[in-house]
């Protein structure tokens, strides 16, 4: 059975998980439209693994040829579960909705299932409860689609920043010697991960499901955040974690969760390198820390530098609280989540920061984690960088000196910067090419710069928190809205994976 085919299924069974709460608290029309179109989803799979069932004889003799492809193949099933699939996704939703279009639906599923959470219904009163559930419950199904191809499809190509580490082209690891390979096709390899990851995605998502449910939030609402957390969607369906009822204890418990998305060693530990360095001294971990600790007492400071002539009267709870605000919001944006704390206002009042949205994009833009659900240029590449910066400073100050720390560390400063290199400067070149398009539908610099980064590094509530005025996805034309979904398919798929379908040696496999 093809992972596509597969991809279809599962989506069609999801459906029944909103089916099956809008006939328990009443909502019966919605529940019947996620519950047929999840049956003639199952059928349509069905169908589709029946008619492309061979024998096995067949089977056996195409399989070197299919080995030899199975990489592009599977990065064309990647782009077509991100493109192709939301059509089905999307009609449940604007059946249950009624007042929309079916391309706005098809955004809202484009956007939930990248992990972005850009939503064009600014009124969370619009959209139902079962909606809502739906659109948390495909944007977790995104986040674990994410975490199981990142090992599965893109490591043993060298994609999706393992091209950092690695000593093989970009690209290029599936015709190589990779033992991954050797071991497993993709589709079991697929069903290996699968089998690993799913108890973890969904034991961490319960236990977070829980504590929420705990420290006050209905569980209705502490499930659909749970999800989106776990996803770094940023999915909310009260507008936020303002509007949990959990309060203070909530945003604790969203914070530590969020720490998921900042390594690939957080539940991939075995998978990497045995003999690497431990959680704390991860090198995606310590610079992530290190963004958590230094940016939000900078913001605490200015409050002494720029920030006096404010006239409000401070106390230390106050102050207390703005640094926490300062702390939960690099995390979340960061993470790519997306996530306001409560104390944001107050954070961004002490610190006399008005218009926050150049930090936020820049936080977001560095992302999370390799092989996690987190969007942006991610922290692996971004600490080449650093590393490869700090060695040549220390060059420029002794030219005869010589790097040390071992092969790995020379490895990642010298060909693991340089591909990190090229992969921000395609980001950046292709942030400025979808502001153009959007500038040629009418939006303004600055709107377009918010909506470009949002997303291409899947962080959709950026659009809300990075102005002064929040701007809205529902105002967009319908030309912008479709740039705003190819680039959140881009920005979930990396750049170069794409690039490398465009490689004709690719193709010639």
């Amino acid at each position: 059975m093809s992972f596509f085919v597969q991809l279809m299924l599962v989506a069609g069974a999801a459906m029944m998980i909103p089916a099956i709460y809008g006939l328990a608290i009443g909502e019966h029309a919605d529940s019947r439209a996620f519950f047929y179109s999840g049956v003639m989803l199952l059928v349509l799979g069905a169908m589709l693994a029946i008619a492309r069932n061979r024998p096995q004889a067949t089977e056996d003799r195409d399989s070197k040829r299919d080995r030899d492809r199975e990489g592009r193949t599977q990065l064309l099933t990647l782009l077509a579960a991100y493109t192709i699939l939301p059509l089905a996704l999307a009609v449940p939703f604007v059946e249950a909705t009624r007042d929309t279009s079916f391309f706005n639906a098809y955004f809202e599923m484009v956007s939930a299932l990248t992990t972005t959470g850009a939503t064009l219904f600014d009124e969370p009163d619009r959209l139902s409860r079962t909606v809502h559930l739906w659109r948390a419950v495909v944007g977790w199904f995104g986040g674990l689609l994410a975490w199981i191809t990142a090992i599965a499809v893109l490591a043993p190509m060298n994609l999706g920043g393992f091209e950092v580490l690695s000593t093989r082209q970009a690209g290029q690891g599936v015709t190589n010697v990779s033992q991954i390979v050797r071991v497993a096709a993709a589709p079991a390899r697929i069903a290996r991960y699968t089998m690993r990851f799913v108890p973890i995605y969904v034991g961490l998502t319960a236990a977070l499901w829980l504590a929420l449910s705990m420290v006050g939030s209905t569980p209705y609402v502490a499930l659909c955040h749970a999800m989106s957390v776990m996803a770094t969607s940023g999915i909310s369906p009260v507008g936020g974690l303002s509007g949990t009822g959990g309060g203070f204890p909530a945003e604790v418990l969203v914070f530590a969760f969020l720490f998921l998305a900042l390594s690939r060693k957080t539940f991939t530990a075995e998978e990497v390198r045995a003999s690497g360095p431990p959680l704390h001294k991860d090198p995606e971990m310590k610079i992530a820390l290190l963004l958590i600790a230094t940016l939000p007492l900078l913001l605490f400071l200015r409050h002494w530098d720029g920030a006096l002539e404010v006239d409000q009267v401070w106390d230390l709870g106050a102050a207390l609280s703005a640094l926490w605000g300062g702390v939960f919001m690099v995390l979340s944006f960061l993470s790519t989540a997306g996530f306001e704390s409560a104390s944001w206002d107050q954070a961004r009042m002490w610190s006399g920061l008005h218009a926050p949205g150049v930090l936020l994009m820049g936080l977001a833009i560095f992302g999370g984690g390799v092989a996690t659900t987190a969007g942006g240029v991610k922290l692996l590449r971004l600490y080449a960088l650093v590393r490869h910066g700090e060695r040549e400073i220390e060059k420029l100050i002794s030219p005869n000196s010589v790097g040390g720390a071992g092969a790995l560390a020379r490895r990642i400063r010298r060909e693991g910067a340089y591909v990190a290199w090229v992969y921000f400067m395609a980001f950046a070149f292709t942030i400025a090419i979808v502001m153009i398009t959007l500038s040629l539908t009418g939006i303004y610099f600055e709107e377009a710069a918010v909506f470009t980064i949002a997303a291409i590094t899947t962080t959709g509530p950026l659009a809300q928190v990075a102005a002064e005025v929040p701007y809205s996805y529902g105002d967009l034309g319908t030309v912008a809205k479709a740039v705003l979904a190819a680039a959140m398919v881009l920005g979930r798929l990396e750049l170069l994976a794409m690039i490398a379908l465009f490689n004709p040696e690719f193709w010639r496999r």
